[in-house]
């Protein structure tokens, strides 16, 4: 009996880490799985400095930048600077089993109370593709993810699509889905897939 209510508590703790680790990965921007595909880190991309006669970036340079400085801001918990790539009307759709956020409004409250549960944070990109089509364009990446998330380290990878529209000749994106990638269970819960708590944060 005692065997039984250990290996109970086990199956408990593994299932509770990997709740959190869902939760947590179901971040918005929302980053490379495939152990047997070796991934090439994309390179950030320099932004040219609007007050020297520089050649501007094309509209794929500047959605990759965009990127680039979405990533770099939601590690910082910068506020403003998120925002200023973001649509007010912009959806949001994390790798949890939970409603669309939208608009930009309701996704800062989400994103507020994620963010004050997280230290270190990292978030690497790869893959990335990019199409422009016209005053759209839509881009998909990889993404690596770690911090620490209510004391505890955590990892996570994924995959995140993003829609973009240009306004007033500004990329910002509109719409913006993260797709977690399973991580591998043990054998002993593998019939139960991992489910993120009630009370997990929903992006």
């Amino acid at each position: 009996m005692n065997n039984f209510f250990r290996q109970n508590l086990a199956l408990t703790a593994v299932r509770s880490g990997l709740s959190l680790l869902l939760a947590a990965a179901s971040l918005l921007i929302c980053v490379s799985p495939a152990a047997a595909q070796k991934k090439k880190k994309d390179a950030p991309i320099t932004p040219a400095d609007s007050s020297a006669t520089l050649i501007p970036m094309s509209d794929q340079q500047a959605i990759d930048y965009t990127i680039s400085e979405v990533l770099g801001a939601w590690q910082l918990g910068d506020v403003e600077k998120l925002h200023k790539d973001y649509a007010e009307d912009a959806v949001f759709v994390n790798g949890a089993f939970a409603p669309p956020t939208i608009g930009w409004t309701n996704y800062l409250a989400i994103f507020q109370q994620q963010h004050a549960r997280m230290q270190q944070v990292r978030m690497d990109r790869s893959n990335t593709f990019i199409k422009v089509d016209g005053n759209f364009a839509w881009a998909c990446y990889q993404w690596d993810f770690a911090a620490v998330v209510d004391g505890q380290p955590v990892s996570a990878q994924g995959q995140a699509t993003l829609i973009f529209s240009k306004r007033n000749n500004h990329w910002v994106i509109v719409h913006n889905h993260t797709s977690l990638v399973q991580m591998g269970q043990p054998s002993a819960s593998a019939s139960t897939p991992a489910t993120p708590p009630a009370s997990a944060p929903k992006p």
